[in-house]
């Protein structure tokens, strides 16, 4: 991605809308220039008339005009600093909003993909980086510009042959800055990586503290935590130094040119080609055209630091989404609810196996069919195929016999409920997290949720009930509690297909018990598709399908299976061991 584009998308997409705030900014930035300039032009008259003229009647109105000057440069200035930076952080806003709306519209891939920790260095320091080509870059670019043209006017009116040396230094700073600004983009990106893998750090130490304390890692996680933060600070060191070699450049620049400077004044003023007061206002509009000189000098490197974060930020958002819908897609009218694989055939990204190969399988309508096998094998790869979090590479899946690929995402998402293992929950209320499942429920519709589920054995207990906070993916309840607000989500939605994937594993017998009575409720008369390794769980099934290294090895009703498969009766035959 180069930095045309970069620049171009910067400005389309989010700049172009706020050019009436942005010229507004450049005015004001004229303003400073004038009255930069004004400045140094009115030592000349100060000196030529108070001090050698001794002229009193300008006593009052030379310094008057100099507050003047001096004063509208300070307001300019506040007033094009405070316009862009409201443009800057709109454009912010804008930016991290189109970036998390990338993501929360992303393939299921494309999140597993991304660490979360990298995410979030991208949502702050990297957009915070790229809004800089507007809140610095731009105000620099004009302001420090229009001042330095300002300034050489009245080196130039002061003395020619003068302004023509200073004149020297502009060159030999742009020269500097150009190879300080190629390595600043460099050592950014390196440095953005590095915050990133800090984020992911401590991302991963809040989610695996119990880990690290039971099997007592503190002093390797102290190690790492040591490795990632001496990376970080070894990039940022070099970003700081660079950024400050522009110092020592531009001071030895401006010695040489000053020194040379008073030398040929001071022969100028011998032969009577420059007055005292010409040089001083001279002198003057030279000395504060260094700062517009050094801040142009170094704006190289605060572009490529914007660019080099565009780069991170901008194939994110414009990440073109594989599970898509034809134009032409319709939504899904589900009466019997029958899910039919015909010659399903699929591969993860990157991958060079198959995880699925020709598999072909019916769901019934209204009945529970269940996916037994080994880890790895493919159940779950089934079950998220439906919802089409990933899109299958041959094959067709129908519903009531009409292809998911020719029905539009949200309907047929809409009648899909899903309950896992895995239980997602938010840092929000109990009734919220239930009411995600349908935000239009009433209050009795969530009540009675919470009752088929067995939530209202444990929330009549806390504090405030249902408002009681859970916390960070419900840290303060239990799994099984978990996993009841999990189904009772699933209830408030009404689906008509149900997805259970190990939905009651880890959990001890009682509360087992309870969680397989509401999942009864839930999927009753629904059609069902379960996955368990708890074989008790699926024994019922009307249907069971035995998959093994991605295709389907055997189906039937239990007992069949034992008489017919030898890897379904080996399942039953370990788990009566264990029991």
């Amino acid at each position: 991605m180069d930095k045309i584009y970069i620049i171009k998308t910067l400005y389309h997409n989010y700049t172009k809308k706020f050019l009436g705030k942005i010229f507004l900014s450049v005015f004001f930035s004229l303003i400073v220039a004038a009255s930069t300039s004004a400045i140094a032009w009115l030592l000349d008259p100060a000196i030529k008339k108070i001090f050698v003229e001794k002229d009193q009647s300008l006593l009052l109105t030379i310094p008057l005009a100099i507050i003047i000057a001096f004063s509208m440069k300070g307001f300019s200035l506040y007033l094009a600093r405070t316009t862009l930076i409201k443009v800057a952080q709109e454009v912010t806003k804008m930016l991290q909003y189109d970036l998390m709306k990338s993501l929360i519209n992303a393939d299921t891939e494309l999140i597993n993909k991304k660490h979360s920790g990298k995410i979030i260095s991208h949502l702050t320091v990297d957009i915070s980086f790229m809004t800089n080509l507007i809140s610095t870059v731009i105000l620099n670019a004009f302001k420090d510009s229009l001042t330095l043209i300002g300034l050489l006017g009245v080196m130039f009116y002061q003395n020619w042959k003068l302004a023509l040396f200073a004149i020297i230094m502009i060159p030999l700073a742009s020269v500097a800055a150009r190879s300080l600004g190629k390595r600043m983009g460099k050592i950014t990106t390196e440095a953005q990586v590095e915050s990133g893998n800090l984020n992911t750090f401590i991302l991963e130490i809040f989610k695996n503290h119990k880990i690290i304390k039971i099997f007592q890692k503190e002093e390797y996680e102290f190690s790492r935590a040591d490795n990632v933060l001496n990376r970080l600070k070894e990039k940022m060191m070099k970003i700081n130094i660079v950024l400050t070699r522009a110092s020592p450049i531009m001071e030895t620049l401006t010695g040489f040119m000053i020194a040379g400077l008073i030398y040929y004044a001071g022969k100028l003023i011998f032969i009577g080609e420059l007055q005292i007061n010409n040089f001083f206002s001279f002198l003057a509009a030279m000395m504060l055209a260094y700062q517009p000189v050094r801040s142009l000098a170094t704006l190289n490197m605060t572009i490529n630091q914007g660019i080099s974060s565009g780069q991170r930020i901008l194939p994110l958002i414009h990440a073109e989404k594989k599970v898509i819908e034809k134009a032409e897609s319709k939504n899904l009218d589900i009466k019997n609810g029958e899910v039919i694989f015909e010659n399903v055939n699929f591969k993860y990204e990157k991958e060079e196996n198959k995880i699925l190969k020709n598999v072909n399988l019916k769901i019934d309508g209204g009945k529970m069919t269940s996916l037994v096998g080994h880890s790895g094998a493919g159940k779950s790869t089934i079950l998220n195929l439906i919802p089409r979090f990933y899109d299958i590479d041959s094959g067709n899946i129908l519903i009531d016999k009409t292809s998911i690929y020719d029905t539009k995402i949200s309907s047929l998402r809409s009648n899909i409920s899903l309950v896992s293992q895995d239980v997602t929950l938010f840092d929000d209320t109990i009734k919220n997290n239930i009411s995600y499942g349908n935000s239009s429920a009433s209050d009795e519709e969530i009540y009675k949720a919470m009752e088929l589920s067995f939530c209202k054995e444990f929330i009549d207990s806390l504090p405030n009930k249902e408002n009681t906070i859970i916390g960070e993916n419900g840290v303060r309840l239990s799994g099984g509690e978990k996993q009841r607000i999990s189904i009772a989500r699933a209830m408030l939605k009404k689906s008509k297909i149900i997805l259970l994937d190990e939905a009651t594993s880890s959990l001890d017998a009682d509360t087992e018990h309870k969680i397989q009575e509401a999942v009864n409720f839930l999927t009753k008369n629904r059609t069902t598709l379960v996955i368990a390794h708890r074989l008790s769980t699926v024994m019922s099934s009307d249907i069971i399908y035995v998959v093994e290294n991605g295709e389907i090895a055997a189906s039937g009703k239990h007992n069949n299976l034992l008489e017919n498969s030898k890897i379904y009766k080996n399942f039953y035959e370990k788990q009566l061991r264990k029991n």
